[in-house]
């Protein structure tokens, strides 16, 4: 019995894995080709007008508000950055105000209704900018809402990107994938190796199906299908972001991404602090389970992008949990097979029967790691492929900070406890870096 679950659960999670890395990465080189045979033929792609609202929710930010609004006015000439004061009690108002000016719109929320998630300070914001929208008489259609991270830090030239994605009328929102600003150190460098290469290269896997993930960072989505909710937008759950994405599957609206823009940010940098932010990623993730009946309901979306929708909300549950047990079982059993396989078992070799035994388990665990590394290598310009799969292979550090976050997850589910935590930042602040490499 333990044999066919393990099979099931290794044939799942592989099988969704390699399928999203091989599709995101023929989806890179793709688009890599038709942009340099443009840029060559003299053509610049046309880009939509759209006004532009940048969310960008602040709690004691102080450190890194302001560069992050100097940089998205710079990027976004004439877009509105909307701060988000949620109760703060340092000098992020302050900050914010002496980097943005006259086009910072800075909203307020005091105790005792701040500091009551992420979710709740965007909604209120967003009663904000829809009334500003019907001052300004624009038209919903052709405005966009940015949800950024206080020290997010979008790349030179990332939005005339994004707008060119919305001009399908279909594209209800888009995401940029994420590079960690601070990877100078291991914990650091292995967030970077999952967000910049297992992360990203899975959601351009998934533009197939236009079923891309929403972040909290770099989440740009239509006005217009915002409002086609018909209500808040973003939900109570640890997971706004996700859930988000998945009601506007629901209604029928494209999500997708594009591998010419990206967002920079800062990483956790203590492995306490990175299980307690799985951890709440983990738990949002795991109850968005809740929504998964309203997207197979939906008529307006295609059966395939369901499918991998689901997957992807499952993955905890499916995979992550059940592998967690399975993986020290199996190197159990490989310890036990290396000490007691005969002689006239596999191939009459006691030696070349174990070492088979051993490279077929290794490639079982290790191969998304293998494949990780060497994705690494060909996004990351300045890191060789040889340094980039032992990279790879040291996600396993991070594959046990999943495993403690998913299992603390569950228990917190059990308990009931839903409580919205957030993860503070680093006393030091890693400078800008201008390239993706």
């Amino acid at each position: 019995m333990i044999s066919v679950v393990s099979g099931v659960v290794i044939a799942i999670g592989l099988c969704y894995f390699l399928l999203a890395m091989v599709l995101g990465m023929r989806y890179a080189r793709v688009q890599r080709r038709e942009h340099e045979r443009t840029r060559r033929a003299g053509v610049v792609p046309h880009a939509p007008r759209m006004e532009l609202y940048f969310l960008v929710p602040c709690l004691n930010e102080e450190r890194v508000i302001g560069d992050t609004v100097r940089t998205l006015l710079r990027e976004a000439p004439g877009s509105r950055v909307v701060v988000i004061d949620d109760g703060s009690d340092d000098d992020t108002v302050g900050q914010a105000r002496a980097a943005g000016g006259g086009q910072m719109l800075l909203v307020r929320r005091i105790l005792p209704d701040a500091r009551k998630g992420k979710g709740a300070a965007l909604n209120h914001a967003y009663r904000h900018v829809m009334a500003d929208v019907r001052k300004r008489g624009l038209d919903p259609e052709k405005v966009l809402v940015c949800v950024m991270d206080a020290d997010g830090r979008v790349s030179a030239g990332a939005i005339p990107h994004v707008l060119r994605l919305f001009s399908d009328s279909t594209v209800g929102g888009a995401q940029l994938a994420v590079r960690i600003r601070n990877r100078d150190s291991f914990i650091t460098r292995m967030q970077d190796v999952e967000f910049w290469s297992v992360a990203a290269i899975a959601q351009y896997g998934r533009s197939y199906t236009r079923s891309v993930s929403l972040g909290g960072n770099a989440q740009f989505t239509r006005l217009s299908a915002l409002i086609d909710l018909g209500r808040d937008p973003w939900s109570s759950s640890l997971t706004e972001d996700l859930d988000l994405a998945l009601c506007l599957m629901a209604k029928g609206w494209a999500l997708v991404t594009t591998p010419h823009a990206w967002v920079e940010q800062e990483a956790v940098d203590t492995w306490r602090r990175l299980i307690r932010q799985r951890t709440r990623w983990y738990q949002g993730h795991m109850m968005c389970i809740n929504r998964l009946p309203a997207v197979w309901r939906s008529t307006k979306l295609s059966h395939i992008a369901a499918l991998e929708a689901s997957l992807y909300v499952l993955m905890p549950w499916v995979t992550v949990l059940p592998w967690s047990l399975i993986f020290h079982y199996t190197l159990l059993q490989t310890v036990f097979v290396w000490s007691y396989v005969g002689t006239d078992q596999f191939l009459g070799s006691t030696g070349l029967s174990r070492v088979l035994f051993v490279l077929v388990w290794y490639l079982l665990s290790f191969l998304p790691h293998i494949v990780a590394g060497y994705a690494y290598s060909r996004r990351s310009s300045g890191t060789s492929r040889f340094k980039a799969v032992l990279y790879g292979h040291a996600l396993v550090a991070s594959g046990y900070v999943t495993i403690a976050a998913a299992w603390s997850a569950l228990a917190k589910i059990i308990e009931g406890y839903s409580g919205w935590a957030k993860t503070t930042r680093s006393a030091v602040q890693a400078p800008a870096r201008s390239e993706a490499a």
